[in-house]
């Protein structure tokens, strides 16, 4: 009898210290859920970074339909020679080393335009991935949705790109390219913010390496189609590379799943119970911690408000409407100017080495590789030096191919590809840098504006590489000093090497006041024990 009176009496206070216990927030429900990272996570996460391939090839496939093709006399018995000025030849006396329609420049006699016109096509691409961010941005993080937002950019890309053939001049040429850089302006972003939003904190450096993987996959697939349709016109390379994009546009619309965190943001109660409720199953079966029923214990998701046009952009004034929050969008907008001036300006750049075209955009994308390899080592190092450092590197190399010029082609290539890794190497890491510095409700918003800004600096980058033909200064020099002065920005940011991804700027407030008390605090204490 009184061995029943205990056991009732423990039953009860164990039953006291279950009711005491607070109830789980979404942000703990959710890390608990996406702790176990299995191979169908992992297919989920290449499935939705696969965008990345077909974003990379429209990003670059203008390093050999731009290109200014090489040329040879024709006419021994003229003054023409290979230090000739084409412009002031007879167009009988000479010709172009491939078909007549390999590039824009020999299809639309563009030879002696000015810089303006040769710039203008990857120019107007880059306005367009300006002005498609301010746009298309917001409508992921409002009811269009990361998924619906990522196949509606990838396919409209690609069909651009396909329409983009039967430009008859280089002012249509240049307009279709506004458009296709408009599309996949929020491809990037929703593909990071989508892979990251889907794991837990352990895994979200990790799966970002995969989007970084397929880019460079479908930058290194450049020199294979173009070398394969170097006897052709430049319109085959645009419309070979459009159709698999396509294809991938349908296969990711019946597959890819939407991210929880959004979900959870608009309330949308049945899609969330559906995706947790096998992770539910297992944190009741095998939870060593605390046997919690997650299914059980899942709060009231956020009301869903109705939606308007002022509704959609209604993240881009949360955003400005802490001091804070300002400070650090302009700090990391100002960052990634200089690192994306670098990490998109040197592959573009790649004509004024000096170098078989083929070779030198396989030996720079094959930069991207060890690249994803020191991000992935770096995972567990600060985010703010590692970025200071692989710009400094990119910087300096950047510089010294200025200086070198012609004179020492080995080196300089050498030189260019050092300075890709490093930019790279830093863009990468700043990526993941944006997704930890700001809550879900404008993480996507965040990431977009300071894609706005590496375009921004990237709107110049066709006019400096082309002055750059006659003085590299122009063009490597330019870019050396940006990425280094940019990093000036980084004594204004935080350090957020381990943080769990919050969800409102309320909770990201609370927990970096909390985070400075006990950093002041363990100082405080450090000292008064020393």
């Amino acid at each position: 009898m009184e061995g029943s009176v205990q056991i009732n009496a423990t039953e009860s206070h164990s039953s006291a210290d279950q009711q005491k216990k607070p109830p789980l927030s979404w942000d703990e429900i959710i890390e608990k859920s996406l702790s176990n990272f299995g191979w169908l996570d992992f297919l989920q996460a290449v499935l939705v970074a696969t965008a990345m391939f077909f974003d990379a090839q429209q990003s670059f496939i203008s390093i050999y339909t731009d290109n200014y093709p090489k040329w040879h006399c024709t006419d021994t018995n003229s003054t023409c020679s290979s230090s000739s000025d084409i412009c002031k030849l007879p167009r009988s006396s000479w010709s172009w080393d491939t078909h007549p329609s390999n590039t824009i420049i020999s299809h639309w006699n563009l030879e002696c335009a000015s810089t303006f016109i040769i710039g203008l096509p990857q120019s107007s691409f880059f306005i367009g991935c300006l002005l498609g961010s301010s746009f298309l941005a917001a409508l992921a993080d409002s009811s269009f949705g990361r998924k619906n937002m990522l196949i509606f950019s990838c396919v409209s890309m690609s069909i651009t790109s396909m329409l983009i053939i039967f430009s008859t001049n280089v002012l249509i040429y240049s307009a279709l390219k506004f458009l296709i850089g408009f599309w996949r302006s929020s491809i990037g972003t929703c593909v990071l913010v989508l892979l990251t939003e889907k794991v837990s904190a352990e895994w979200r450096f990790r799966v970002g390496i995969v989007e970084y993987f397929t880019f460079t996959m479908g930058y290194m697939s450049l020199p294979g189609f173009a070398y394969i349709n170097r006897n052709s016109s430049w319109k085959s390379l645009y419309f070979w590379s459009s159709i698999p994009g396509i294809i991938y546009s349908i296969i990711a619309y019946f597959f890819v799943t939407e991210s929880p965190r959004w979900l959870v943001m608009q309330g949308r109660e049945k899609e969330i119970f559906k995706m947790l409720k096998r992770v539910s199953s297992e944190e009741t079966a095998n939870a060593n911690d605390d046997n919690v029923n997650l299914a059980s214990s899942l709060p009231k998701p956020h009301t869903k408000e109705k939606n308007s046009i002022f509704r959609l952009y209604s993240s881009i004034g949360e955003l400005f409407h802490k001091r804070w929050a300002l400070i650090r969008m302009i700090a990391v907008m100002i960052l990634g100017i200089g690192v994306g001036m670098v990490y998109f300006g040197m592959p573009l750049a790649v004509g004024n080495l000096g170098f078989n075209i083929y070779l030198a955009v396989v030996f720079s994308a094959s930069m991207e590789i060890p690249s994803c390899v020191a991000t992935y080592f770096l995972e567990n190092y600060k985010r703010r030096p590692s970025i200071l450092v692989f710009s400094i590197l990119s910087g300096i190399c950047c510089m010294m191919c200025a200086v070198l010029e012609h004179r020492v082609p080995a080196a300089k290539v050498v030189l260019a590809m050092v300075a890709f890794f490093g930019g790279c190497t830093a863009y990468n890491v700043f990526l993941i840098y944006i997704i930890e510095l700001f809550p879900t409700c404008v993480r996507n918003t965040t990431t977009s504006l300071v894609r706005q800004a590496i375009v921004f600096g990237c709107i110049f980058c066709p006019f400096l590489i082309s002055a750059g033909r006659k003085n590299n200064i122009f063009s490597y020099g330019v870019f050396g000093v940006v990425i280094m002065l940019s990093n000036i920005t980084l004594l204004y940011l935080p350090e957020t090497i381990g943080i769990v991804l919050c969800d409102t700027m309320e909770q990201q407030e609370k927990k970096e006041i909390a985070m400075c008390d006990a950093k002041n605090q363990h100082e405080k204490t450090g000292n008064v024990n020393v």
